[in-house]
C-alpha cells in the first residue's frame, strides 16, 4: 500500500486532520529527528483540536446566541467601569458549573450585560458545555405556544435539562402567572440537578418583585436563585456609545 493509499485510508476513516498531518510529517524534513509514537501523537493532536472546534461550533450554533461572536477576550475594562476583571476570568474558568452556581448580572439598558453573559456562554461552549441562551420574553412567548400545541412539556424539559441556561433581559416586562410558575418550575428543577443558571436583568434580585403578582412565588424565585450566585452590577459609560467608536465593536 502506497502512502497515497493510506491516506485516503485515513480519509474515508473520517480522520483528515490526522492524514493531513501525518502527510506533513511524511513531506518535511523538520519531523525526522522525531520517533514514531511522537509523530503520531503529534497527528492525533492535530485530530483532536479539529473535532474540538468543530464541537465547540456545534455548540455555539446550538445555544442560539444572540451575538455568537461575543467572547471573553474581547471583553473591555474602563476606568470607569464596574467590572472586575479577576471575576470575570474566574466565571472564564467555568468552576461556577461545576459547583452549579449562578450568575446574575444587572445593569442599565447599554451597560453590556447582554454581551458579558453571552461571552461567557461562549466560554462554557469552549469547555464542553452545551448552552441555551434565550430573552425571557421569548422563553414566555415559545412557552404560551408551545402549552396550544401540546408540546409544553417537552420544551419545558429541554430548558431543565441543558448544561447551562442564560435568560437575558429577565423581568423586562411584566410576566402573567403562568409564565412565572413555568419559570420558577425550570428553575426549581435546575437548582435541585445543580444545574447552573446565569441571569441578565435590568432590574436587582429584589426588584423582581414588581414584574411578579404573586408574593410567594417571587420569594420562591429568589430563594432559589439568589442565595447561591455570583453578582455583577455593571456601572460605567453607555458600552454601544463607546463600542461604536472602535473599529471593532466589543462588549
Amino acid at each position: 500500500m502506497t502512502f497515497e493509499d493510506a491516506y485516503g485510508k485515513l480519509v474515508s476513516f473520517r480522520i483528515r486532520a490526522f492524514a493531513d498531518k501525518c502527510m506533513e510529517i511524511a513531506e518535511d524534513p523538520a519531523y525526522d529527528g522525531m520517533g514514531f509514537l511522537e509523530k503520531v501523537a503529534l497527528a492525533a493532536e492535530a485530530e483532536d483540536g479539529v473535532r474540538h472546534d468543530r464541537r465547540v461550533a456545534k455548540y455555539n450554533k446550538e445555544a442560539r446566541f444572540a451575538n455568537p461572536m461575543a467572547c471573553v477576550e474581547d471583553i473591555i475594562y474602563l476606568p470607569n467601569r464596574t467590572l472586575s476583571k479577576d471575576t470575570v476570568l474566574r466565571l472564564h474558568g467555568g468552576d461556577y458549573i461545576r459547583d452549579g452556581r449562578n450568575v446574575i448580572v444587572t445593569s442599565l439598558t447599554g451597560a453590556g450585560k447582554s454581551y458579558l453573559v453571552q461571552a461567557l456562554g461562549n466560554s462554557a461552549c469552549r469547555r464542553g458545555c452545551k448552552v441555551r441562551y434565550i430573552r425571557h420574553a421569548d422563553l414566555c412567548r415559545s412557552l404560551n405556544i408551545a402549552r396550544r400545541n401540546d408540546g409544553h412539556y417537552d420544551l419545558m424539559e429541554a430548558f431543565e435539562e441543558t448544561g447551562l441556561l442564560i435568560l437575558d433581559d429577565l423581568f423586562l416586562e411584566e410576566t402573567s402567572v403562568a409564565n412565572v410558575t413555568d419559570l420558577l418550575e425550570i428553575i426549581t428543577h435546575r437548582v435541585d440537578a445543580k444545574a447552573s443558571i446565569v441571569i441578565a436583568s435590568q432590574l436587582e434580585p429584589e426588584q423582581w418583585h414588581l414584574r411578579i403578582d404573586t408574593k410567594i412565588i417571587a420569594d420562591a424565585l429568589l430563594d432559589r436563585l439568589v442565595h447561591n450566585s455570583y453578582k455583577i452590577n455593571l456601572e460605567g459609560p453607555n458600552m454601544r456609545e463607546h463600542c461604536a467608536s472602535l473599529p471593532a465593536k466589543r462588549g
